[in-house]
């Protein structure tokens, strides 16, 4: 009998020191708040932006910076994700003039960091989706690269003037024939000015709004992006 009594103060003294065991549940629910503060920019989101400086493929370089501001907040499950006024920094990776004969002048950019009006950055991978503020531009493909119109017109319609030109003064000079003289040298001196002059270059302006598309998930801390919401 006493046995029997020592083994159940035994069992009774090693459950009242047993640590209790955590519910599944409340784990669950730990795990979940930890991670309701971060929020995901999706793969292919477009922001539009607007150009803090001027680029030209004259004058540019690779590894020249970019420098960029949202121009209207992007919203994501009812509550700002960007917010307007969000600084975008990036960096041209290829540049290229127009040819002379052929070869449109191109211009790749990638945008890298985000930063908010707190401070907050937050690295990117994006690029150009499109340039609705540029002249005589278009996308030349899924990369982002910026491509100057065709200057075939242009150059062809400064070979016709020149053509037109040497006619006019062969006639003044010599009649009817100077006339056809004139217009076969004015249309050399034509296309060798064409032949020798570049295609235009790509020209963003100070302020030319573009669309940036992101190119991979980014994850940003919810607490960080404003000052109304972070703590």
């Amino acid at each position: 009998m006493k046995r029997i009594w020592a083994l159940l103060l035994s069992g009774i003294a090693i459950a009242q020191t047993a640590p209790a065991p955590t519910p599944a549940s409340a784990k669950t629910t730990d795990a979940t708040a930890s991670n309701s503060h971060t929020l995901t920019i999706p793969v292919g989101t477009t922001v539009p932006l607007s150009l803090k400086q001027g680029i030209s493929t004259k004058t540019a370089k690779e590894g020249d910076p970019v420098y960029a501001e949202t121009a209207f907040p992007f919203v994501l499950n009812e509550r700002i994700v960007i917010p307007a006024g969000t600084y975008i920094q990036g960096r041209i990776t290829r540049v290229q003039r127009g040819g002379h004969v052929k070869g449109r002048a191109q211009l790749l950019i990638h945008f890298t960091s985000m930063i908010y009006p707190t401070g907050y950055t937050v690295m990117l991978g994006a690029g150009v989706e499109n340039t609705p503020g540029a002249d005589k531009t278009s996308m030349k493909d899924s990369e982002g690269t910026i491509q100057q119109d065709s200057d075939a017109g242009r150059k062809a319609k400064d070979v016709a003037g020149a053509a037109t030109t040497g006619a006019v003064l062969g006639g003044i000079a010599g009649g009817g024939k100077g006339a056809g003289i004139g217009a076969g040298v004015g249309g050399v001196t034509g296309m060798a000015i064409a032949m020798l002059s570049r295609g235009s270059d790509v020209k963003l302006d100070p302020g030319t709004s573009i669309e940036m598309e992101i190119q991979r998930d980014v994850t940003v801390d919810a607490d960080r992006i404003s000052p109304a919401t972070s703590k």
